[in-house]
């Protein structure tokens, strides 16, 4: 019998219009910084809410 785990809530750190004129770059650049900071985080699309999300799983 195969067993699915819930999937994890994710946490928002920053939101970006999509509409922005360099795109996802602010997205990015912000994940970056994130990133150089030893946190684990990435950018995803809200589709419906027209925005780049930086997202984390981890609390830290």
């Amino acid at each position: 019998m195969a067993t699915t785990a819930a999937p994890q809530a994710l946490i928002v750190l920053e939101r970006f219009p999509a509409g922005h004129p360099h795109g996802s770059w602010p997205a990015d650049e912000y994940a970056a910084a994130h990133h150089a900071q030893g946190r684990d985080v990435r950018v995803v699309m809200d589709l419906a809410a027209d925005q780049f999300l930086v997202v984390t799983d981890t609390t830290d």
